[in-house]
């Protein structure tokens, strides 16, 4: 499971150590200060692009810096998957835009072209050519006649359909539909289902796999896609080395082999073999395998996410998409916030939820903040804050998970944000004042709570199948507003001030402040007027936010002020509003552990879909001005291996390139292994 950023949740200060070594412009030296650090080079559309540090990397031996660099070579190698899930035309596409960039010589001033930039950034963004959040279809700002000639003028291919897809906006509008009147499967473009597949095919193939009874059941679906094969069978193809992605896959497994050779220790190693087996052969079993070893193994410096994992871009939450993050250990801060994990059963005793609903033993649960090396597939360049894994409930109950917090991720936007959204949006300066000096800290610790202390809650009634199963393309939401809740609920807790993890309230009324603030009116910036919304998350966050403004309003929790033509939403009473957050946790995980499709949709469709269009004007009014993008994306650091005198690995170095399209169009160079 991820946990998302919202850009408004990270202003003013850091809450990480950065003074260790700043870096210039391009390399990784110590003694340069952290404001010659240039944190965002460009910003384009909605979005902002960020730079981030690898602070301590040159701390590694070599066999650890090398593992690094293996590893997120192994990453990289796996991009092109992440572009063909998305949408079957996107690889095409792609290497079009790419070809006429870096070959095109022709007038660079004219408008046409500029739009083309735009729409490639917005691609090279999106890992495709429909938007990573909303999932709209991006509609190019230039005319498919100029289109044609830069294909001419550069000698540059495209089939007929790819060219459709740019320039017919009513074709595969939708990555990802969630609109439950429609068919989900033919109104996504998404391509992990056949074109002409629908719903009521794709239900009935999994109805008749699925083992219902199984009490350690493979993660069906979550690595192939589904096709019609000969006769009309749907079929699975598999993604693995002999399957499809075969050639992707192979690279990857090339690197993974080779970072075996320096894994940090035997249970690091183990792991490492078993996801090589798992990409050889495709076996599920043998993903199950693979997580519990990763899962189990914890000690070293460095660790990693690769792999088929987050099934947010599936309607049906089947498949996985293709994913990596690098990263290494920062101990000092994960000192202090594993106090959280060493007390998940304190905290899963003390949940509101229905006793029945509550694990008797809450084992393997481990927290880290660690600083990100690289990152790729469906981690970049949208990256997550922070990440809980494996998603396997039954995995997580009996072997337990690891969470961990990008430390060096929250550094880098909040030294590319400024002040400005929360002194336009906050209601009082009481609210800025308890902002800029807990907001880092509540943020912080919403984080933990979110990651560690949820999503290693919490168990379902015996005979109840999976999320996916019972509550369907309502599930990824579900989970997300109840790890949501937890963090919400706990913030108040007494016992954070017991752990010396805080020293009052203020933190935690902070993040309420925030949350509420976001949910109800800043996520709004990131929807198209006359649009619901429908990303997982930002359905999750509405449905908290609305259900405790809705269900508080007979005693004022939250009060809606109006002021000078402007709206603003302030909590009158904290303590009743953890109350309400508790009655909202309860009720969300009796529908995960009851598997009440029902209730769940309901929940979401009567208070996390529908805007309002009075505020949602009055927010993009409001926003304009301020001309802050509400998406923000990274461009990775280079590491570059130097070579001794017999060729062999002698170091490797931290770059920082500050060109987006330049790292865009290296990556298509040296990590395009697929075909059209």
């Amino acid at each position: 499971m991820k946990k998302l950023v919202f850009l408004f949740a990270f202003v003013l200060f850091l809450f990480l150590n950065c003074g260790e070594g700043g870096a210039p412009k391009q390399s990784d030296t110590k003694g340069q200060a952290v404001a010659e650090f240039n944190w965002n080079p460009e910003n384009f559309a909605d979005k902002k692009i960020i730079r981030y540090r690898v602070p301590g990397f040159d701390k590694l031996n070599l066999n650890q810096k090398k593992l690094v660099y293996y590893l997120t070579q192994a990453g990289l190698s796996g991009r092109d998957i992440t572009y063909d899930q998305n949408y079957r035309h996107n690889l095409s596409i792609r290497r079009a835009l790419d070809n006429i960039i870096k070959n095109y010589s022709g007038d660079k001033e004219v408008a046409d072209w500029k739009q083309l930039m735009l729409y490639a950034k917005n691609v090279w963004f999106s890992n495709g050519i429909h938007h990573h959040y909303s999932s709209d279809k991006f509609n190019p700002g230039f005319s498919k006649v100029y289109f044609q000639s830069l294909l001419k003028a550069t000698g540059t291919k495209l089939n007929g359909e790819a060219l459709e897809a740019m320039f017919n906006p009513a074709l595969d509008a939708k990555k990802v539909n969630l609109d439950p009147t429609k068919d989900l499967i033919l109104n996504s473009a998404v391509n992990f289902y056949g074109p002409d597949l629908q719903e009521a095919e794709v239900d009935a193939f999994y109805d008749a796999l699925i083992d219902k009874k199984a009490t350690e059941p493979i993660s069906y679906g979550l690595n192939s896609k589904l096709v019609r094969g000969k006769g009309g069978k749907l079929e699975e193809k598999v993604w693995s080395e002999k399957g499809m992605y075969g050639p992707a896959i192979k690279e990857i497994i090339k690197w993974l082999q080779k970072a075996t050779e320096v894994a940090e220790n035997e249970p690091q190693k183990n792991a490492l073999e078993l996801l090589i087996e798992y990409y050889q052969t495709g076996d599920l079993k043998k993903w199950d395998e693979y997580n519990i070893a990763w899962t189990e193994a914890t000690d070293g410096d460095i660790d990693y996410i690769n792999g088929f994992v987050e099934v947010y871009q599936d309607p049906k939450g089947y498949r996985g998409a293709y994913e990596t993050i690098v990263q290494i250990t920062d101990f000092e801060a994960s000192e202090r916030m594993q106090k959280v994990a060493n007390n998940a059963q304190w905290f899963e005793n003390h949940s509101p939820t229905m006793q029945q609903h509550k694990k008797d033993s809450v084992v393997g649960v481990s927290y880290k903040v660690v600083t990100v090396a690289g990152e790729a597939g469906d981690s970049s360049p949208s990256t997550p804050i922070g990440v809980n894994l494996p998603n396997a409930n039954w995995i997580r109950a009996k072997h337990g998970s690891k969470s961990v917090s990008l430390g060096n991720i929250i550094d880098a936007y909040n030294n590319a944000n400024g002040p400005e959204l929360l002194h336009e949006f906050a209601n009082d300066a009481e609210e800025i004042a308890r902002e800029e000096k807990y907001g880092q800290l509540g943020s912080k610790l919403e984080t933990a709570l979110h990651e560690v202390v949820c999503h290693a809650s919490g168990k379902l009634e015996p005979g109840v199948g999976t999320p996916k199963e019972t509550l369907k393309n309502y599930s990824s939401t579900l989970e997300e507003g109840r790890a949501d809740l937890v963090a919400l609920y706990f913030l108040l807790d007494p016992k954070l001030q017991e752990l010396g993890l805080v020293d009052s309230d203020e933190p935690g009324k902070a993040e309420y402040d925030t949350y509420i603030k976001n949910g109800l009116m800043l996520q709004l910036r990131r929807i198209n007027p006359g649009k619901n919304i429908e990303e997982a998350h930002m359905r999750n966050r509405q449905m908290v936010a609305n259900w405790v403004f809705q269900k508080g309003k007979k005693d004022n929790v939250i009060v809606k002020v109006q002021r000078d033509g402007k709206t603003y939403f302030d909590i009158t009473d904290y303590q009743k509003l953890r109350k309400l957050f508790g009655e909202l946790l309860r009720e969300v995980q009796r529908i995960k552990s009851q598997g009440d499709y029902e209730a769940g949709k309901a929940l979401i469709e009567n208070y996390g879909v529908k805007v309002d269009p009075d505020i949602h004007r009055e927010v993009l009014a409001r926003s304009e001005s301020l001309h802050i993008p509400p998406y923000g994306g990274f461009i990775n650091p280079r590491l570059s291996p130097v070579l001794d005198g017999n060729g062999k690995i002698s170091d490797i170095k931290v770059e920082y390139p500050d060109d987006f399209t330049a790292q865009m169009l290296e990556y298509g160079e040296k990590y395009s292994f697929l075909p059209d």
